[in-house]
C-alpha cells in the first residue's frame, strides 16, 4: 500500500511538473510573441508619427529620398532612430519611448524650439551611425562625384570621430531651406536700388560716432567711438561659472578707438564680396600682399552660407578668419582708413561698457545658466537677459538682426549672443597669466588658432559673461568641405561666428 501510495504521488509530481514546464513553455512563446508583435507595432511609422509631435515631420520624411527615390524603396523611421537589432536595440527603443512619452503627455509641445532639436549637435543623440552603414554599405559607388569620394574617404581615415548625418543631415527629412539644397544663384548679385550709390567714404574731422559709407554702393554701418581708458581684463575667482583661462585678472589700458556698432552685416560683406570674388582661382595667404587695387577675394561657397536664414541686416556667417581679416584690408582700401578686427582686450573694453559685473546687464550666470537636469525642467528666468542678447534660449536656433536686442552701456549691440565674433589676436589658455603687458595687448606672437568673443545663438548663458573666452577651431570646422585642399574662404561646419570690426584714429585727429 505504502508503495502504490508513494508511487501515486511520483506520478501526480511528474504530470503536474509536466503541465507546469509545458504551461511555462507555452506562456513564455506566447509572450516573445506578443513582445515581437508590440515591438514590430511600436516601430511601424504610422504609430511614431501618433506620438511625435514635430511639425512636418511626416512630410518632409515623405519628400526625402528616403521616401520619395527612384527606386521605389522606403526607410522607415526605425531605421534611422533606432540602432540596428542586436546593438543595444531594445534598450534604446525603450529609453527613447520613455522620453517621447514623456514630452507627448507632459511637455509644453508650442515651447520646444525645434529648430535647435535639427542642429547637427543633436540630431547625432537621435540618429545612430551603424543604421546608415547597415544600409549604405558601399561607400563608394561609381556615381560618387570626385567631391563625395574625397568626403567619404575622410570619413573612413579620419582619427576623430565623423557622423554620416555631419554632411547628410537632411537627407532623411527634407528642408528646402537648407544649404545643401538652397543653392544661392543670387549669391554675388549686384543690388539694384533707385538712389545712387555713395561716391565717397564719409569725412571723419573729429573723434566722435560716424557713418561709413562704401564708395560705390550703398551700404552704410554706425561706427561707435570708445574713449581710451583702464579696466580690469578677466574674471576673477570668485565669478560663477568662470573657466580657468579668463585669469588671472590684469589692469589693461587702451588707447581710443572706434568699434562698429553690430557685427558685419551680410549687405556689408556682399559688397566685398561682388567687388573681389575670386570666382574659382586659388588664392592663399600671398593674397594679402596684393597691390592695392587687386585683393583677391572669397571664392564662391558651394551653398547657402547664410544658411536660408536671409541676408540684409542679419550678420555674415560661416567666412573664415582669414576671409574676414582680408574683408578688413578691402574695407582699409576703399575708404581709406584704418579698419581692423579687434584684438581681444579692445572687444572686451567694448562689451564691458564700463562694467565689471559678470554681464554688461544685470544677472547671476548660475541663476540664468540652463545647464543641468533641474534647468531643463525649472527653467531660468530669461526676462533681463533675453532683452540683451540672442543666446541658446531664445534664438530658434539661428542669427537675429541687430534690432531684437538693446545696446549695451556704449551702444553697442549683439556684443554678447547672436554670433561669436573673430578677434585678432593667437589664443593660449595661459596668455593672461604669462604675459604682463598692460598697454594695448595683441596676444601671443604666434599660435594655432584665433580668439573668438561673446557668444552666439547656440550659447548657454555661462557663455556670454563679458570674460568669456573661445578660439577657432579650424579642423573640425572644414570636417564636411569636400574640397582637396580645403577652403581658405569658408568653414563648412561653422554657423554660428562673424566678425565686428575695429577703426584705428589718426593721430592727428581731434
Amino acid at each position: 500500500m505504502r508503495i502504490k501510495k508513494q508511487y501515486r504521488i511520483s506520478s501526480v509530481i511528474r504530470r503536474t511538473r509536466f503541465w507546469l514546464i509545458t504551461s511555462g513553455l507555452l506562456a513564455g512563446v506566447l509572450l516573445v510573441f506578443f513582445f515581437n508583435r508590440v515591438m514590430d507595432y511600436t516601430s511601424t511609422d504610422k504609430f511614431c508619427m501618433s506620438c511625435h509631435i514635430h511639425p512636418g515631420s511626416d512630410q518632409s520624411w515623405k519628400f526625402s529620398t528616403h521616401y520619395n527615390n527612384a527606386s521605389g524603396t522606403t526607410t522607415h523611421c526605425y531605421e534611422c532612430h533606432l540602432p540596428p537589432k542586436g546593438k543595444g536595440y531594445i534598450i534604446k527603443k525603450a529609453k527613447h519611448g520613455l522620453k517621447d512619452a514623456y514630452g507627448f503627455y507632459i511637455k509644453d509641445h508650442e515651447k520646444i524650439d525645434w529648430e535647435k532639436k535639427n542642429l547637427v549637435e543633436n540630431a547625432k543623440k537621435f540618429v545612430y551611425e551603424e543604421s546608415c552603414l547597415k544600409c549604405h554599405t558601399n561607400l563608394f559607388p561609381l556615381t560618387l562625384s570626385e567631391n563625395g569620394g574625397n568626403a567619404h574617404l575622410l570619413y573612413e581615415n579620419s582619427k576623430d570621430p565623423l557622423y554620416c548625418i555631419n554632411c547628410h543631415l537632411n537627407v532623411g527629412h527634407y528642408d528646402p531651406l537648407a544649404p545643401v539644397h538652397a543653392h544661392d544663384s543670387a549669391f554675388g548679385v549686384t543690388v539694384t536700388s533707385t538712389g545712387p550709390p555713395f561716391t565717397s567714404p564719409a569725412e571723419v574731422e573729429s573723434f566722435t560716432d560716424f557713418t561709413e559709407q562704401i564708395p560705390g554702393t550703398h551700404i552704410s554701418f554706425r561706427m561707435v567711438a570708445i574713449p581710451g581708458g583702464t579696466f580690469n581684463m578677466g574674471s576673477p575667482e570668485d565669478e560663477p561659472l568662470r573657466d580657468p583661462d579668463e585669469g588671472p585678472v590684469r589692469k589693461v589700458t587702451l588707447p581710443r578707438f572706434w568699434i562698429a556698432e553690430t557685427e558685419v552685416t551680410w549687405d556689408e560683406y556682399m559688397a566685398f564680396f561682388r567687388a573681389t570674388s575670386s570666382q574659382g582661382r586659388t588664392t592663399g595667404p600671398s593674397a594679402s600682399a596684393a597691390k592695392t587695387d587687386a585683393i583677391s577675394g572669397a571664392t564662391p561657397p558651394w551653398g547657402a552660407p547664410d544658411q536660408g536664414w536671409g541676408k540684409g541686416s542679419r550678420p555674415a556667417i560661416t567666412m573664415s578668419w582669414y576671409a574676414a581679416n582680408v574683408y578688413c584690408q578691402w574695407l582699409s582700401r576703399v575708404t581709406g582708413k584704418k579698419f581692423r578686427l579687434p584684438t581681444e582686450a579692445e572687444w572686451e573694453y567694448a562689451c564691458r561698457g564700463g562694467t565689471q559685473t559678470p554681464y554688461f546687464f544685470e544677472g547671476d550666470p548660475k541663476k540664468l545658466s540652463s545647464v543641468g537636469f533641474m534647468k531643463k525642467i525649472f527653467r531660468p528666468d530669461t526676462a533681463v537677459i533675453a532683452s540683451n542678447a540672442i543666446y541658446s534660449l531664445n534664438s530658434a536656433a539661428r542669427t537675429e538682426e541687430p534690432s531684437f536686442v538693446m545696446a549695451n552701456p556704449f551702444g553697442l549691440k549683439n556684443m554678447a549672443g547672436n554670433v561669436a565674433e573673430f578677434c585678432s589676436d593667437y589664443y593660449a589658455a595661459d596668455y593672461y597669466a604669462a604675459d604682463s603687458t598692460g598697454f594695448h595687448p595683441k596676444g601671443p606672437e604666434k599660435g594655432a588658432e584665433r580668439v573668438i568673443r561673446g557668444g552666439s545663438f547656440k550659447s548657454d548663458a555661462k557663455d556670454l559673461r563679458s570674460a568669456a573666452r573661445d578660439f577657432t577651431k579650424t579642423k573640425a570646422w572644414l570636417v564636411t568641405d569636400p574640397q582637396m585642399p580645403k577652403s581658405i574662404w569658408w568653414y563648412s561646419d561653422c554657423i554660428d561666428v562673424g566678425f565686428r570690426v575695429v577703426c584705428e584714429p589718426d593721430s592727428t585727429l581731434k
